[in-house]
């Protein structure tokens, strides 16, 4: 891993833990968007494949790596509703507000964008989730000194996994892509990289099994906490 210059984080079971932030935070949603609908809500919860007794999704969810671009279209049709850019607003809207409120790190983030930060490494966030959103989140868990970009889904690139938020990172920070890696939990993040000519770093803190992840990777942790020693040791 050496000669890299920028590390590009993807946000949820990366950085943020999914289950506790998310789970709580979709059953809000859900139960907002539904309203006194309960046959409404059931059809929300099934095609999000949703346990609402545990507040969690299974690994199979679209929402585990998807935006909502990707499963509003469900959402909107369990709704009766047109999957316009209106409704996907509204849903990032509520999902800003209740992910707000069940925000749960993973790890020590701001301690270890911190320590590379203070190397010199060029810092960035590239997710599924919306600029805006991320952005909060980022500024609540103490992150943004230290970042030199956000982009999400609707930031003008695509979302993962293409590679344009990746590419577009790349050009920005004045690097080629093979000198920057993007850390990420799922197959979207490794495609989002390899497709760009970045390289990959695979935490296993997602929600969704990586083991068949392992030989593609360019390198695998358990979790950020271990990155500043183990790109040390390969360095």
């Amino acid at each position: 891993m050496t000669g890299l210059k920028a590390l590009l984080f993807d946000k949820d079971g990366t950085l943020v833990h999914f289950d506790h932030t998310w789970g709580p935070a979709a059953g809000a949603v859900m139960r907002a968007l539904a309203g006194d609908d309960p046959h409404a809500l059931k059809r929300l919860e099934e095609v999000s494949h949703y346990l609402p007794e545990e507040s969690r999704f299974l690994p199979s969810s679209p929402l585990v790596a998807g935006s909502s671009a990707h499963y509003g279209p469900q959402w909107a049709q369990c709704l009766g509703r047109q999957a316009d850019t209106a409704f996907l607003t509204e849903i990032d809207r509520l999902f800003s507000d209740e992910g707000l409120k069940a925000l749960t790190p993973l790890g020590r983030p701001a301690d270890v964008l911190g320590h590379f930060h203070r190397q010199g490494m060029r810092l960035g966030i590239v997710t599924n989730d919306a600029e805006a959103n991320s952005r909060l989140q980022a500024e609540a868990l103490g992150l943004t000194p230290f970042l030199d970009l956000i982009h999400g889904y609707d930031s003008g690139f695509g979302s993962k996994p293409g590679p344009g938020m990746v590419s577009a990172a790349a050009e920005r920070l004045g690097l080629a892509p093979h000198q920057t890696a993007v850390i990420g939990d799922s197959a979207h993040d490794m495609a989002a990289a390899h497709s760009a000519g970045a390289r990959f770093i695979l935490v296993r803190t997602g929600p969704a099994p990586v083991e068949h992840l392992y030989d593609a990777a360019d390198l695998v942790v358990d979790s950020i906490d271990d990155l500043p020693a183990r790109l040390a040791a390969a360095a």
